[in-house]
């Protein structure tokens, strides 16, 4: 079996749709209507009349499995379409090279670790939520901070604030009250 080879470079090699759809797990039918509406445009050759036939390069497949995925993760084809019509009106011409990430309903680019952007909203900067950064955060601020031992009795412990009743405290006194009578 042969390696892929991107024909981007060289113009080598092209994919027919047949092994496209195959590659990508997609009907002939859904690759048709692509390439018809635009979506994804064979950039080897396009159909030129009856007879002739699509050629997909190597990159063209690897949109065409990103557009599959995002329609997998429940995104819509209009949404989709509009995410891909964003980065080429911005002259990105090179889908494959770009970062694209969803939520199941709008598409974000990833254009650096620091920077996402929702393509749904004219490039609308979002920003996202590093969890392990949080955690090296927190555990960073809480070594100069006290804490409390958990096993031990109020005495050993130093003196606290005063306790103030909270609603979750007095709701907790209702209900325990309502079980036990």
């Amino acid at each position: 079996m042969h390696e892929p080879r991107d024909p981007g470079a060289d113009g080598e090699v092209g994919y027919r749709g047949v092994t496209a759809c195959s590659a990508v797990g997609i009907s002939y039918r859904q690759l048709d209507y692509w390439a018809r509406t635009s979506l994804v445009v064979p950039s080897v050759r396009d159909a030129s009349g009856s007879g002739t036939s699509r050629l997909y390069s190597f990159r063209d497949l690897v949109v065409l499995k990103v557009v599959k995925r995002l329609l997998d993760a429940g995104v819509s084809l209009q949404n989709i379409r509009k995410a891909i019509e964003a980065l080429r009106s911005r002259g990105v011409d090179d889908l494959a090279g770009i970062t694209l990430i969803s939520d199941g309903t709008t598409v974000y680019e990833c254009r650096s670790p620091e920077e996402v952007v929702d393509l749904l909203q004219g490039g609308q900067g979002v920003f996202g939520i590093a969890i392990g950064g949080a955690f090296k955060e927190i555990q960073g601020s809480l070594s100069t901070l006290p804490a409390e031992p958990v096993g031990g009795s109020e005495q050993d412990a130093p003196a606290a604030e005063p306790e103030v009743e909270s609603v979750g405290d007095e709701l907790a006194a209702r209900r325990a009250r309502r079980r036990a009578g």
